[in-house]
């Protein structure tokens, strides 16, 4: 997953703000950071954001899932073809 500054810069580019509070909530406490991401908590959490910090850090929460979301399934499908490449060479077909 992206680390935080990704985030931050992201936010940034898009909004004018980092939402720094967001992003180090979601990111910062090593122990809580795999329920955080847990999307099936993505309306429970996201009425605390909004209300909180507002609509646009809401969008931020969201849209830092699913930055984190991609880049999971990315790795993933890289992983996943290295170790069919992997094989294929092994077995002499590739």
């Amino acid at each position: 997953m992206p680390p935080i500054n990704d985030h931050l810069k992201v936010s940034m580019e898009r909004t004018g703000k980092d939402y720094r509070e967001v992003h180090e909530w979601l990111d910062g406490d090593p122990e809580k950071k795999a329920e955080r991401h847990d999307i099936t908590k993505i309306h429970e959490y996201g009425k605390t954001i909004e209300e909180k910090y507002g609509k646009e850090a809401l969008q931020e929460y969201i849209q830092h899932i699913h930055d984190d979301v991609k880049a999971k399934f990315n790795h993933i499908q890289h992983d996943l073809e290295k170790a069919v490449t992997d094989a294929l060479v092994y077995f002499g077909v590739k």
